[in-house]
């Protein structure tokens, strides 16, 4: 930018213009010095306006390296925050590779071979009702086909394909694995009508689960294998919808595990005979000393 030129130089310079005015011409006529005043006054004018934009273009000068600075530390401040959470990736990564280790430490399948193409056979006999992943020895099976809404009941069809799992299960090529019943429910409301015998959904799960171990159970399969669990809606299988009503998410999975070294299985004369229907009224008219049940 082009410097403003200096009051007291303008004013040099119309002092001599006037005294060379006066030098060669004589008198000035007031004409010309009125002339003379108004360049005079236009021009210091001009040159404190030149240098009110030299101020301004300082401040501007002044403001842009202030800025720069800011930027300077705004630009640090990022640095840091994306070092902080490249610090957190790491760590989840970190966290996943041990889930991941932890994962396939554990004895869900794949299954043997016998067991595995007779539950995938199972499965192609019913396509609507189970699924099987063979990777992880489970079968899944839909509730709305196994149960009516808010009920436990084991509906009929879902009875004939328990059956058929009940013999696999009593195979011996699967009477290694425990068996692990898990009921999962939707995040819909339990309604008022099933809130009398279930109040929340993880009651329902767990009480569906209980009536799958029971028909299996029936057909022979040692309640010592059995486990129930009952999620309720808290391990959806596809993300809940904003109405809750997302029929993938109402499920019953039975895992195949492999048993550990200390599973016992109970047969029936391990069971006390109190709680035999068949037994023998006893002699004496004290009450026996009643064994501790471990189930409750």
């Amino acid at each position: 930018m082009t410097q403003p030129r200096p009051l007291h130089r303008t004013l040099l310079g119309a002092v001599a213009l006037l005294a060379c005015t006066m030098l060669f011409g004589g008198c000035v006529g007031q004409g010309e010095y009125d002339r003379l005043y108004e360049t005079n006054r236009s021009l210091t004018n001009r040159n404190a306006e030149l240098q009110r934009e030299r101020d301004e273009a300082r401040a501007q000068a002044d403001l842009m390296r202030g800025n720069i600075g800011s930027s300077a530390g705004t630009l640090a401040d990022l640095q840091a925050q994306n070092a902080a959470l490249k610090a957190q990736l790491d760590k989840a990564l970190a966290d996943f590779s041990e889930l991941q280790n932890r994962i396939a430490g554990l004895k869900f399948g794949p299954l043997d071979s016998d067991t595995d193409q007779a539950l995938a056979a199972l499965a192609a006999q019913y396509p609507d009702l189970i699924k099987y992943d063979s990777s992880r020895g489970m079968l899944r099976f839909a509730s709305d086909l196994t149960f009516d809404s808010g009920s436990d009941v084991v509906k009929e069809d879902a009875k004939r394909a328990l059956a058929a799992l009940g013999q696999i299960l009593n195979n011996s090529a699967a009477s290694g694995y425990d068996v692990y019943v898990e009921g999962h429910t939707d995040s819909q409301r339990i309604s008022s009508n099933t809130a009398k015998r279930f109040p929340t959904n993880r009651y329902l799960s767990a009480a569906r689960s209980i009536s799958v171990i029971n028909e299996l159970a029936k057909l022979g399969v040692k309640p010592g294998r059995m486990l129930a669990a009952g999620w309720g809606e808290w391990r959806p299988a596809v993300p809940n919808t904003s109405s809750g009503n997302t029929p993938a998410n109402r499920r019953v999975e039975i895992f195949l595990v492999k048993a550990s070294a200390g599973t016992m299985m109970l047969d029936e004369s391990q069971v006390p005979a109190e709680r035999s229907s068949g037994s023998a009224k006893p002699k004496s008219e004290k009450p026996p000393a009643r064994p501790v049940d471990m189930s409750k």
